[in-house]
């Protein structure tokens, strides 16, 4: 008797539209117990690519606590599965691994595809995602940090910083940020997406201060936007209030403490200036925060120039995993 072949899935099931993201597909486990999950879709927005996250869990038992990881590449440009060129992957993830800590990469829309607050709204989303996932994945709801470097810091900031509960989330107009709505809707459309803890590798913080620095050159032939322009989608000049509300500094007086935070910056940073993490680091001490400012000196961006990367990402892990409790 010959018998019909399965269907992927009873049609009567089905619900349109569909959600905005995707329950996470299976673990694939490495020889050394490492649990991989590879490109989870945990948004999507009609005309967009989807945004996709990975998941990389340590050999043992869960739930894990979490970092997300928020690429840089000035907004306009990057990858979830790749640090900077300065830092191979492989030191990256392995040492977050060997911590007891989940690893959560994550991409964003890039500021050419849609405008500041998208790249928030969509590491909220991630957040967000994982959290209502969390028991598929393996990881604890309530123990997440984020780290990011350049762009990624920024936004790293900012989620550490945009909390819907105190009213810094930019829809009161109390923190200047005049109406800009920075939590979003985008993948699990509500829920927490406070973090622990932060780690800003050379993050920008103020914007409209940064407005004066100018660019360092690009290379004679290259086709780069204005990354400031990009990510506003029009000139500090013309829009200081998106600016403002572009910028962590905005946020970090806010009615409650803000997560402690671990700011890593090159004193010879030529792209985003080491005075950047300084007025960033000042505004969270005068907010009570607790907080750690690590000039890298003599480093360019990305730490070129510095000779012991290893330590500064030794440093970072240590950090997220004394505050997000790893062994706990």
């Amino acid at each position: 008797m010959t018998q019909s072949p399965p269907t992927p899935f009873d049609i009567a099931d089905m619900t349109w539209p569909p959600p905005p993201y995707q329950p996470p597909v299976p673990p694939v486990t490495a020889a050394d117990g490492v649990r991989r999950f590879d490109g989870i879709t945990y948004a999507t927005t009609p005309g967009y690519r989807p945004r996709l996250l990975d998941v990389q869990l340590p050999a043992g038992e869960g739930p894990f606590p979490a970092v997300v990881w928020i690429h840089g590449g000035g907004w306009l440009d990057g990858d979830r599965r790749y640090p900077p060129p300065t830092v191979p992957a492989a030191l990256l993830h392995g040492t977050v691994l060997a911590a007891g800590l989940a690893l959560v990469s994550i991409d964003y829309r890039h500021s050419l595809e849609a405008s500041f607050p998208a790249q928030l709204h969509d590491v909220k989303a991630a957040i967000r995602y994982v959290r209502t996932f969390a028991g598929d994945l393996g990881i604890d709801p309530d123990r997440i940090g984020v780290w990011g470097e350049s762009a990624g810091g920024h936004l790293a900031a900012l989620a550490g910083l945009v909390r819907p509960a105190d009213g810094t989330d930019g829809t009161d107009g109390t923190d200047g940020a005049v109406g800009v709505a920075l939590e979003g809707t985008q993948g699990v459309g509500s829920g927490e997406t406070g973090v622990l803890a932060v780690v800003d590798w050379y993050g920008v913080s103020d914007l409209v201060a940064l407005a004066a620095h100018p660019m360092p050159p690009m290379p004679s032939g290259a086709e780069f936007p204005d990354p400031y322009e990009a990510l506003l989608g029009a000139s500090v000049a013309e829009r200081p209030d998106l600016a403002r509300a572009a910028s962590p500094v905005t946020y970090a007086g806010g009615p409650t403490p803000p997560p402690p935070f671990l700011l890593v910056h090159g004193t010879r940073d030529g792209l985003v200036p080491y005075s950047q993490s300084e007025v960033l680091a000042a505004a969270l001490k005068g907010a009570g925060g607790e907080v750690t400012l690590h000039p890298v000196d003599g480093a360019d961006h990305i730490f070129l120039g510095s000779p012991d990367i290893a330590s500064i990402v030794e440093e970072s892990v240590a950090f997220l995993a004394r505050h997000l409790g790893a062994g706990a």
